[in-house]
């Protein structure tokens, strides 16, 4: 049975890489392997070649870039991807085209070029130099051919190896409430080398000291202070300077311990110290400090206070960047007044290029500060001391495995249009990136970094042609030497009778001038005509320029061509999936339609029998016809062919200035062809000649209708006003004669309901007096009008 392992990649390509398979030297790190496993079963055969079948069939799906490209040139085909090929046999396919010479490797053997005129360069990678004896870092160089496209990989090794030397460098603040700690440095010094002992029998120790940039305002500028910063205190201390080296790294723990027992003290005003300048001379001053080659680096830095950072010196007028070198002169380091603190980026830099760890010892509050910015700072560790720094040796210690523990590589010196991806597969079996790396690693335990290399264009000129692989706080790196196979051997003056471009220019004798062999002035001549203008690009990004002329690519949309390659047949508009609807063709960008269609797409119908009436007329003569519907002109007219319109007059008074050649009112004769007269617009021809009158006349008709309406409205009027005043005179008439009878009818009865008289006089109603007082239940109610 076959079993597939996948590795990363797509697993379409991988199936077609395993049924085409690449010549020797085809380094590709992403490729699965179909391997046998276990015995033969039965019908083992019938099976592989049914999956080869179907191998073969994916690999037709996929879109092969090498032939589709039309590249017209072998650089260009090389340039496409590490399984493109250029047959450079003269008489290969006569009969075909010529871009045909691009394919890949198994496409040209089959179709009968000779395996000695492909051009198809080799992905190779081929191990220079492997240091195994002493070594931490192996292979110490690699060598990597590559094209475009193509990728190579390896496995880098690194292991720690025990009682590797040890180089240990003590860089103190020695402001004045750091007193403690140097009494406490110095009381531990042989404890230390004891207890280090056990990491590496080769130990050696050096001191240096720091406070902050001489200048104000981080210093007294008074002239009693400049000499002793701690006059105010009665204390005699040393002027303040920005890193002074006081010994080198010494294997002697009796004189380590007094220079440390001579130190003094110093000042300065502001809380932040001069910490970064101070450990940046230290891990680059190679010389002065005595680092070892062969050695390990640790910079064990003490303080109780943050520190600057770069650009806080230009509150002294301090504006030079720092440049990264060593300044010391007589073990002083002379630029701490004019140029500024390091950035973390650039310390972290010089830490790593000169394979340096760094220890901060911090006492206090501003342990946590150093604790955040370890992220930036590689091969780093912040460890806390207590009030009297009584742990110091336990935290040396402590730090010291931890960096151990630690193995990280990064990319140094990188390279245009090379990509390198590392990957660190830890002894517990995760997986990290290489700048993350492995942690809590033993000293017996060797960590692998999958390293893959992959080459995107041939476009660089210039520059380095290698890169290296720094792991942080080892002696050691990797080299990797890459070598740009951009080029092509039937370039050269011994294989001129080769092919290596499809076409030849009729006035360009021989082979033309290729990237290979072209003078600058022939190469811009020739680029300039084949652009339309200075801005564009040679033939229009769409073709190859040989000998001043455009060769346009082929693609499977359709046909480009044109002087500059500007023109083609599919770039029109699609309507329904379609390039101009099916109904046309495309020439230049615009659709030319077929007999029967119109429109910028020819996806109308140019037939008229959708938009005509019964009467013969388009639209009914009030609109247009578009797409086989019609489009009213008229606003008031409305309906599937313009037939209704609610504000048009009968047809006569619509067009009664129309002027025809012949024809007659009389529906008994036939009308003339409406087409042939000579109105702006269609008249209707009806059998009801009534309607049809004069100018003269309608103005007088309009005038009596008028009249006749005014009339008629006018003498409604005064009968309805006659009508009303003669119903307000009846109804004043009967409320007269209904009071009189209700009061002869009902005195009787009034004389049982009211107790009160009330007396109205309506001779003058502004006079009206009401008498009221107590009656008798048979006095009378009396009215006086």
């Amino acid at each position: 049975m076959l079993r597939i392992e996948e590795q990363p990649g797509h697993l379409q390509e991988a199936l077609c890489a395993a049924a085409y398979p690449r010549p020797a030297g085809t380094a590709e790190a992403a490729i699965p392997m179909l391997r046998p496993t276990g015995g033969r079963a039965p019908g083992s055969s019938l099976l592989a070649l049914g999956l080869l079948a179907l191998l073969l069939g994916l690999c037709q799906a996929v879109e092969n870039k090498c032939s589709s490209s039309n590249a017209a040139t072998c650089t260009k085909c090389l340039a496409l991807g590490p399984e493109c090929g250029w047959c450079t046999q003269e008489d290969f396919m006569a009969d075909s085209v010529e871009s045909e010479r691009c394919d890949t490797v198994f496409n040209l053997k089959s179709k009968g070029c000779r395996a000695d005129a492909i051009e198809h360069p080799s992905v190779q990678l081929q191990v220079v130099s492997s240091k195994e004896v002493k070594s931490q870092v192996t292979p110490a160089e690699v060598s990597a051919h590559l094209r475009p496209g193509a990728s190579v990989n390896f496995l880098l090794r690194m292991q720690r190896l025990e009682n590797y030397p040890l180089d240990i460098y003590y860089l103190v603040d020695v402001s004045a409430s750091m007193i403690a700690s140097i009494e406490k440095l110095n009381a531990i010094g042989s404890d230390l080398s004891q207890k280090m002992a056990e990491f590496s029998h080769d130990i050696r120790f050096g001191f240096g000291s720091f406070v902050d940039k001489p200048v104000s305002p981080y210093i007294s500028i008074q002239p009693e202070r400049l000499k002793n910063q701690c006059s105010e205190y009665n204390k005699d201390c040393m002027p303040p300077h920005g890193f002074i080296h006081v010994l080198s790294l010494t294997n002697n723990i009796t004189q380590f311990k007094q220079i440390v027992s001579k130190q003094k003290i110093s000042g300065n005003i502001d809380d932040p110290e001069g910490v970064f300048d101070a450990m940046l001379q230290a891990a680059v001053c190679h010389k002065e400090i005595g680092w070892r080659k062969e050695a390990k680096r640790l910079i064990i830095l003490m303080t109780d206070q943050t520190s600057h950072l770069a650009l806080d010196s230009k509150l002294a007028g301090i504006v030079s960047p720092n440049d990264g070198n060593c300044h010391l002169r007589d073990n002083v380091y002379t630029r701490a007044s004019d140029m500024e603190h390091p950035s973390l980026g650039l310390l972290g830099e010089k830490l790593v290029d000169n394979h340096v760890y760094g220890l901060f010892a911090v006492r206090g509050n501003a342990f946590n500060w150093y604790k955040d910015l370890l992220p930036l700072l590689p091969g780093t560790v912040a460890k806390k001391l207590d009030d009297t720094t009584s742990n110091i040796k336990n935290v040396v210690v402590e730090a010291y495995q931890a960096l151990l523990s630690e193995m990280k590589i990064q990319v140094d010196n990188p390279m245009k249009g090379i990509y390198v991806n590392i990957t660190a597969i830890c002894p517990d079996g995760s997986r990290h990136s290489g700048i993350e790396g492995c942690r809590n690693v033993q000293s017996n335990n060797k960590v692998l970094f999958n390293v893959t290399i992959t080459m995107d264009t041939c476009d660089v000129e210039g520059g380095h042609n290698y890169i290296i692989l720094k792991p942080i706080g080892f002696n050691e790196t990797a080299k990797i030497k890459i070598h740009r196979s951009c080029t092509c051997q039937c370039n050269s003056p011994q294989r001129h009778k080769d092919k290596c471009v499809t076409k030849v220019h009729p006035d360009c004798p021989g082979v033309p001038c290729t990237d290979s062999n072209c003078s600058s002035g022939d190469r811009d001549h020739q680029s300039e005509n084949c652009k339309r203008s200075p801005s564009e690009p040679e033939c229009s990004g769409r073709g190859t320029c040989l000998c001043g002329k455009c060769y346009c690519a082929k693609t499977k949309l359709g046909k480009i061509y044109g002087k500059y390659c500007e023109m083609d047949n599919f770039s029109c508009p699609y309507n329904l999936g379609k390039l101009c609807s099916g109904n046309g063709d495309c020439n230049n960008g615009d659709c030319k339609c077929h007999s029967g269609w119109e429109g910028d797409r020819c996806q109308c119908s140019s037939s008229k029998k959708h938009c005509m009436d019964s009467n013969g007329l388009i639209c009914s003569g009030r609109g247009t016809c578009t797409c086989g519907r019609c489009e009213c002109t008229n606003d008031k007219s409305f309906g599937p062919l313009c037939q209704y319109c609610s504000g048009c007059s009968n047809t006569c008074t619509d067009n009664w200035n129309c002027e025809h050649s012949h024809g007659s009112l009389n529906g008994s004769v036939a009308p003339m062809d409406p087409y042939k007269t000579n109105c702006n617009t269609l008249v209707y021809y009806m059998d009801q000649t009534s309607e049809c009158f004069s100018d003269p006349w309608i103005l007088k008709i309009f005038f009596i209708i008028f009249t006749a309406t005014f009339l008629i409205g006018f003498l409604s009027v005064l009968i309805i006003r006659v009508c009303i005043l003669q119903c307000n005179i009846n109804r004043r008439t009967s409320s007269s004669d209904y009071r009189g009878t209700t009061s002869m009818k009902d005195k009787n009865g009034l004389h049982n309901v009211y107790s009160r008289t009330v007396t109205y006089t309506r001779e003058k109603p502004e006079d009206i007096t009401i008498a009221i007082g107590k009656l008798a239940v048979h006095e009378a109610l009396k009215y006086k009008f």
